[in-house]
C-alpha cells in the first residue's frame, strides 16, 4: 500500500509499505479520507517522539474483519486500550496505562491506504453523513467532550480562544448547548464563518477587558494559556484543548487567587458527534479548504501548517 511515513525529520511517501496485519480483535479499514489536524502538525515538530504513519482523523470502509462490519463505512476511536488495567476496568479506556494511540503513540495512523484498528473502536457512519462530514467525527467528538466534563448553563458567557478547526467546532457545540459563545481569533475569514453560523466573534486584538465564566483554550500556541487565564472570571472554568510541543512557563497564582477550575480536555464520545452530523446540527463543510492526494501528502501538511489554513484533507484511496 501507499502511506506517508514520518521518520522524525521528513514526511515522505512510501509506495510499497506492507498492509497492516491483524489480530482476531482487529479490522482492516480502507481509508477514504483523512484529515490533518493541529496535533498531526505538532507530531511533525517532535511531539510525543512519534515515528511511523501519522494521522487519526478518517472515514473508510471495512475490508477485513467481522462479517457485520464488512463493506460498511466507519470512523474510529484513536485510543487502543488493553481492556484489563485499572483505568480500563473503571471505564477510562482513553487513559489506559498501556494504550497505544493511532498516529500518535505506538500505532500507525491514517495517512495511508489502509489502517488497522480494534473492532470495538469502530462506529458505522449513517447514510445521511457524507465522507467529507464523517472525517470530522473525531475532532467533533473532542469538542463534545467539553459537555461531558462541565455543566454549561444558558446564562454562561463562554469565550473560545482560537479560530482554528477545533475552535470552530467547540464554538458550535457550546452554541448548540445554549451558552452565549464568542469565538476569539486572528483570522477574519474564520471569524466570518462563525458569524454566518450565528456565533459571535471578535479579533483577539479587540478582546479588551472582556471576561467569561467559561474559557476554552484552543489556540494551539504556548501564548494561548496565558491569554486564557487572563480572561476567566473568578470561580470560572478554564478548559484546555491545546497540545503543543514547545515548553512554556506560567504563573499559577491567578488560579489560586481567583479560584479557577482547570479542566484538561482531550478525546470524546463518537455517538453525539455522529448524531449531530446526521441531523446537520453542526456544520463542517465551511471548514474544508482543500483536499490533496496521498502522494501529495507533504505538500498537504505544509499547506495545513500555513497560518489561517482551514481543514486540509487527504484522499487516501
Amino acid at each position: 500500500m501507499q502511506a506517508l511515513h514520518w521518520d522524525g525529520q521528513i514526511l515522505r511517501l512510501e509506495a510499497d509499505r506492507a498492509i497492516p496485519s491483524l489480530t482476531d480483535s482487529m479490522a482492516l479499514v480502507r481509508v477514504r479520507l483523512a484529515g490533518i489536524c493541529s496535533t498531526d502538525l505538532q507530531i511533525l515538530k517532535g511531539y510525543m517522539g512519534f515515528r511511523g504513519v501519522p494521522g487519526h482523523e478518517f472515514v473508510g470502509e471495512v475490508c477485513q474483519g467481522p462479517s457485520g462490519l464488512m463493506g460498511k463505512r466507519v470512523v474510529g476511536e484513536i485510543n487502543f486500550a488493553c481492556g484489563h488495567c485499572a483505568y480500563c476496568l473503571q471505564g477510562l479506556a482513553r487513559h489506559c496505562l498501556d494504550r497505544r494511540v493511532m498516529g500518535i503513540l505506538g500505532a500507525d495512523g491514517t495517512f495511508a491506504e489502509y489502517v488497522a484498528l480494534p473492532t470495538k473502536n469502530l462506529y458505522p457512519v449513517p447514510d445521511t453523513v457524507d465522507d467529507e462530514s464523517a472525517v470530522f467525527t473525531e475532532p467533533l467528538a473532542a469538542a463534545f467532550e467539553i459537555l461531558e466534563q462541565i455543566h454549561v448553563k444558558p446564562s454562561d458567557e463562554v469565550l473560545v480562544l482560537g479560530d482554528g478547526k477545533l475552535g470552530l467546532l467547540c464554538a458550535q457545540v457550546l452554541h448548540t448547548a445554549g451558552a452565549r459563545v464568542t469565538l476569539v481569533g486572528k483570522h477574519v475569514k474564520k471569524l466570518t464563518i462563525a458569524r454566518k453560523l450565528g456565533i459571535s466573534s471578535i479579533l483577539a486584538d479587540e478582546l479588551g477587558q472582556l471576561k467569561a465564566d467559561v474559557v476554552v483554550e484552543a489556540t494551539g500556541s504556548t501564548a494561548g494559556l496565558t491569554r486564557a487565564l487572563s480572561v476567566v472570571r473568578p470561580r470560572g472554568t478554564l478548559v484546555l484543548k491545546s497540545t503543543v510541543t514547545e515548553p512554556h512557563t506560567l504563573s499559577l497564582a491567578a488560579l489560586v487567587v481567583n479560584e479557577i477550575c482547570v479542566v484538561g480536555s482531550r478525546c470524546g464520545l463518537f455517538s453525539p458527534a455522529l448524531r449531530s452530523l446526521s441531523s446537520k446540527a453542526i456544520s463542517v463543510a465551511p471548514l474544508i479548504e482543500q483536499a490533496y492526494s496521498l502522494a501529495a501528502g507533504a505538500d498537504a501538511a505544509a499547506h495545513a501548517a500555513q497560518p489561517g489554513a482551514l481543514k486540509i484533507l487527504l484522499r487516501c484511496s
